[in-house]
């Protein structure tokens, strides 16, 4: 396994290179050497998994946790603790170098379409290896503040990617608020790793048993509280979802790297990398994670339906199937599968399928809008006839996303509301409700974008067609996993809570019941959106425009973030302290200048500059001297 190192060099030299020479290559050539760099890292990647999941179990039937490299960076004062740097490999670290390095090539691939022509190509690919690198380094972190490092580098990386457009004001606008609201997130992270570090002795993820963790139990839960802060950030739960939205702004391979691969999922991986001290030390943090993520879900699905930008449904897509995520791992109540712990599994599952079609639901989006210039659905319908291979695609995620057999999204979301009922049937009926409103609205956007009314004036003028090969290809890698991985692979043989292989199988009542709920919500989609004429859609939207324009403008939640920044915190807060600033400090040391300058102005003439008066001076000085010591 020591070839792992490279897993993380490789596209950090890649960033390196194309940084600093890129301005010397051709888009051809920096596009191919960041695409090739990526393609061995994916190679290096699936080897790491071939030969870690093949390795022979240790004696009580769980994979070896292993790490080929582990190096001290910065000791620190505070006794034995030190930061280090490293790889560890375990069960879910390799799961996601898979995930990454295969969502982070087919973008690499498809860019070489999209971004034709773009000025600043070759910065771009360089971003890309930058973000790549800073989400694998993430994933593999052997101690908890090596895993903060690299958290930071995603939202650097993201940062400059949302901006890359960086002419263009609403792009720039979106990475300042992607890169303000999660860095207010991230102080919590960083109070909570300070905590845990502190009353825990170490930054090493420590298992619950050991004595380090027992010794600072009664403050782990308040530490992974804090964590999940930023965790939450991270993954865009309400109310600190308001960044994602925005961050369609840049262009949208970055999109769906943003969406699929770990950005948005680090909550849900630091949750999971930290779920042994959940359930031994911290079980109410947890179910509120759950709570907070079912509310999340909810609200996402709700907006939604109400969005007319393809790119925003996506986006509101992917907060409510993180919540979904985080719901799993909040419902947990034990390490062991059988007796409360189905959620786990169920998480890194569904994150797994969900990477894959949310990813090329995103590359779908990307051929479309190229085609159309624009992400607005009223400028698409009828679309399928020009773009056979995204309309399939599509198509393929959509039954993904809504949980419809055989495709991944319905194994992984099954296992979700499995693990939904056994926590509490409440719990369970009100996640089949989200589930029911993601199909709905998924294939609200399925039908907007390729049935429907077509645009023929807007197509006329831009007739579309066919995406070419680099940008249809990845297309067709992500829709082949994603209609075999969920009945090819058993993923409870490698992923599960405590490490043993758990064959999990379907709940049939529950399945049947989201598999029926589902395809009524994908029916009642295609009766008001499949036909040109969308008359129910219409009425409806009319009957109820209040909640369909609060829907809209996502309830009015950035609203109310610019009414508490702009007129209690700026206008009730920083006003006060500005005119204190000006007047009363500014004040007291401009009297203070003033003072010494008139003070100065009196005094001058001792510092006259004429040598007679100096001697003078000096002799009557002299004198006085003498006649004191005489006296």
């Amino acid at each position: 396994m020591e070839i792992t190192i490279f897993i993380i060099l490789l596209p950090l030299l890649s960033f390196v290179f194309l940084g600093l020479a890129g301005k010397w290559l051709s888009h051809r050539a920096a596009g191919l050497f960041g695409t090739a760099v990526l393609g061995v890292v994916t190679i290096l990647s699936y080897y790491t998994a071939y030969a870690y999941f093949t390795a022979p179990r240790l004696a009580d039937g769980t994979f070896a946790t292993l790490v080929p490299y582990n190096f001290q960076w910065l000791p620190l004062f505070l006794g034995a603790m030190k930061f280090n740097l490293g790889v560890l490999l375990d069960p879910i670290s390799v799961m996601m170098l898979i995930v990454i390095s295969t969502v982070s090539l087919m973008v690499h691939i498809y860019s070489f379409g999209y971004m034709h022509g773009e000025r600043g190509f070759q910065r771009y690919y360089a971003f890309l290896s930058l973000f790549t690198m800073s989400m694998l380094g993430l994933v593999v972190a052997t101690n908890i503040f090596q895993m903060y490092l690299f958290w930071e580098l995603v939202g650097v990386s993201s940062y400059l990617l949302i901006g890359f457009y960086f002419t263009k004001a609403p792009a720039v606008a979106a990475s300042k608020k992607a890169f303000i609201v999660t860095r207010f997130a991230d102080l919590g992270f960083l109070i909570g790793i300070l905590i845990y570090g502190f009353y825990v002795g170490t930054f090493d993820f420590v298992g619950p048993n050991t004595s380090a963790a027992v010794g600072g139990a009664k403050m782990i839960p308040l530490a992974l509280g804090l964590m999940f802060i930023g965790g939450a950030g991270k993954s865009a739960m309400f109310p600190l979802h308001i960044w994602l939205p925005d961050a369609m702004e840049g262009p949208t391979p970055v999109s769906a790297l943003i969406h699929a691969a770990t950005m948005v999922v680090a909550g849900v991986y630091l949750v999971a990398r930290m779920f042994p001290l959940f359930i031994a030390f911290a079980p109410n943090v947890l179910h509120i994670v759950a709570y907070v993520a079912a509310f999340t879900a909810f609200y996402a699905a709700a907006v939604a339906i109400a969005q007319t930008d393809i790119k925003r449904v996506l986006a509101f897509s992917t907060i409510s199937q993180i919540g979904f995520m985080l719901v799993a791992l909040g419902v947990c109540t034990s390490v062991e599968p059988e007796a409360g712990g189905l959620g786990y599994m169920a998480a890194m599952f569904h994150l797994f399928t969900h990477a894959m079609f949310k990813a090329c639901l995103f590359l779908c989006a990307g051929c479309i809008i190229e085609q159309v210039h624009s992400n607005e659905m009223e400028m698409m319908g009828g679309l399928r006839k020009y773009m056979p291979i995204t309309h399939i695609a599509f198509l393929f995620s959509c039954l993904a996303i809504s949980g419809i057999p055989p495709f991944s999204g319905f194994f992984s979301k099954d296992e979700i509301l499995s693990a939904c009922f056994a926590f509490n049937p409440i719990m369970g009926w009100i996640m089949t409700a989200i589930a029911a409103m993601t199909a709905f609205y998924m294939f609200r956007l399925y039908y907007g974008i390729f049935w429907g009314k077509e645009n023929v004036e807007h197509h006329t003028a831009h007739k579309p067609h066919e995406a070419p090969a680099t940008m249809t290809i990845p297309l067709i890698i992500l829709s082949v996993i994603t209609f075999f991985f969920g009945w090819t692979v058993p993923f409870g043989h490698f992923i599960s809570p405590n490490g043993k292989s758990f064959d999990s199988h379907l709940e049939t009542s529950v399945a049947i019941t989201s598999v029926v709920i589902a395809i009524l919500s994908i029916l009642i989609a295609t009766m008001m959106y499949r036909k040109e004429k969308q008359v129910l859609a219409d009425s409806l939207q009319k009957r109820f425009k209040g909640l369909w324009t609060a829907a809209h403008h996502r309830f009015y939640i950035d609203e109310v973030y610019q009414f508490v920044t702009h007129r209690i915190i700026f206008g009730c807060v920083s006003r006060p302290i500005a005119w204190f600033d000006r007047h009363v400090v500014d004040g007291f040391f401009n009297l203070l200048a003033w003072s010494t300058n008139a003070l100065s102005y009196q005094i001058r003439g001792f510092q006259s500059g004429e040598i007679q008066q100096y001697t003078y001076v000096f002799l009557i000085g002299t004198l006085l001297l003498i006649l004191l010591l005489i006296l």
